[in-house]
């Protein structure tokens, strides 16, 4: 059933980060009831339908109705978790800020996701993924030499910066609720989530470790032995022996014996090192050198795109993607050995579902009928 059964949470529809964190929840066991905003341009926020939706239930309610706005304070009641995604004062102007909220349910869990957080001078402002993790510093490490920096997607701010930090501080929140017996306000900015995923790089520096302009430290492309490479068919293979072990097993597989070759370690010698290394891997096809390396200490791994992940061997057994509804997507993570997380369901809009889901939360039956129509 999942380490969270049993744990009930009201989310706001928002974009991204704030529904990727309640489909973390969700996966691990948590009732999840989103709720729309009727009336809303373009009838509400929600996310496109699918794996960010998985496990959960949605009603529609207008928030600047009064008898609305009564049915979600009916529900936050009841509730373990309510998260919402506005910019700062949206909520309290809304009548649904933490005060307006607390003293219906003291123990509730309140978590607020926004790119700059509560506060700063940034915080009523907008923004997206790319601009949080630029302010962060993490957009800065991203690139080739003599680049621009690159965005990866939006997946460091909105989801890896935002979203699971949304659910690591909803999760450490009802652990401390335990001891406590109160509720509080979990404020998850990506501005911050995006500059936690930096403190490696910061002890790297202090140590003079990752003091090169971008693109040419040992970790972000510069050293031979952490990079990628173009294979004979254009496609391409990881390459991450930093350990020398490793890296011996490398240049073997590779049929690679000068002993004029520089040093692994010796920055000089990398542009050099990386030629005759890429000219290796350009004779064969990368589904050639995965087969070369599959059994190898090596660090070399081929490249695979999002939409081919599921096809290889290591993640069939683990069975790392699953499909719900006809659609292929990661499953639940982490794993559990006592309470596993249960196999996500689709979203769905039968009113007979919902109906007992809202009845098992306590959800008196006169807003029941008015919640599932």
């Amino acid at each position: 059933m999942g380490p969270l059964h049993g744990v009930k949470v009201v989310e706001i529809a928002s974009l991204a980060p704030a529904p990727f964190g309640c489909m973390v929840l969700a996966d691990l066991g948590a009732d999840v009831l989103r709720v729309e905003r009727a009336g809303a341009p373009g009838d509400g926020l929600a996310p496109p339908d699918g794996p960010l939706d998985r496990g959960k239930r949605t009603i529609k309610l207008d928030l600047k109705d009064p008898d609305d706005l009564h049915t979600l304070y009916a529900l936050v009641e009841q509730a373990d978790v309510f998260v919402e995604g506005f910019r700062p004062g949206v909520a309290e102007r809304l009548g649904i800020g933490p005060a307006d909220l607390e003293h219906r349910n003291s123990r509730l869990v309140y978590g607020r996701m926004t790119g700059w957080g509560q506060q700063g001078p940034l915080a009523s402002t907008a923004g997206h993924d790319i601009n949080y993790i630029a302010l962060s510093g993490a957009l800065d490490l991203i690139g080739r030499s003599g680049e621009r920096p690159v965005p990866p997607g939006n997946i460091i701010g909105d989801f890896a910066g935002g979203g699971m930090l949304l659910a690591l501080g909803v999760v450490s929140a009802l652990y401390e609720r335990d001891r406590s017996g109160k509720g509080q306000v979990v404020d998850a900015a990506m501005v911050d989530g995006a500059a936690l995923y930096t403190a490696f790089m910061h002890g790297m520096h202090a140590v003079g470790l990752w003091n090169q302009p971008r693109g040419e430290n040992a970790l972000d492309s510069g050293a031979p032995f952490y990079d990628t490479y173009e294979c004979a068919d254009g496609r391409y293979v990881a390459v991450g022996c930093v350990e020398f072990p490793f890296y011996v097993q490398l240049l073997a597989a590779l049929g690679i014996d000068d002993p004029d070759l520089p040093f692994q370690l010796d920055t000089s010698g990398w542009a050099q090192l990386k030629e005759v290394i890429g000219a290796k891997i350009k004779e064969r096809t990368r589904d050639e050198w995965a087969a070369v390396f599959a059994n190898s200490d090596a660090c070399v791994t081929p490249v695979l795109s999002p939409w081919e992940a599921h096809e290889h061997g290591h993640n069939q057994a683990r069975e790392a993607f699953i499909e719900v509804s006809g659609l292929r997507q990661p499953a639940p993570a982490p794993r559990f050995s006592r309470t596993p997380a249960p196999r996500p369901e689709p979203h769905t809009a039968d009113s007979s579902v919902l109906a007992k889901m809202l009845s098992d939360w306590g959800i008196a039956d006169d807003q029941l009928k008015r919640l599932t129509g």
